[in-house]
C-alpha cells in the first residue's frame, strides 16, 4: 500500500481500510500464536500500514 494512493481516498475511506487492517492484523497474530501460520513477516507489513494510514489521517485533520 503506497502513500500516493492513500492520500487520494477520503477520511471515510480511510478508516475503513484501517479496521480492515487491523482486523487482519489481529486474525493473523491469533494464527502464528495457535501455530495454523508462520507469516510472522505479515505483522511488520501490517504495522507500517497502520502507521501510514493513521499518519495520513491526521494530516488530512490538520488541514481542515
Amino acid at each position: 500500500m503506497k502513500a500516493i494512493d492513500l492520500r487520494k481516498k477520503s477520511t471515510d475511506d480511510l478508516e475503513k481500510e484501517l479496521l480492515e487492517i487491523r482486523k487482519a492484523q489481529f486474525s493473523t497474530r491469533m494464527q502464528i500464536s495457535t501455530q495454523q501460520s508462520n507469516k510472522t513477516d505479515q505483522l511488520g507489513k501490517f504495522q507500517k500500514d497502520i502507521a501510514r494510514i493513521k499518519t495520513i489521517l491526521a494530516e488530512k485533520l490538520n488541514q481542515s
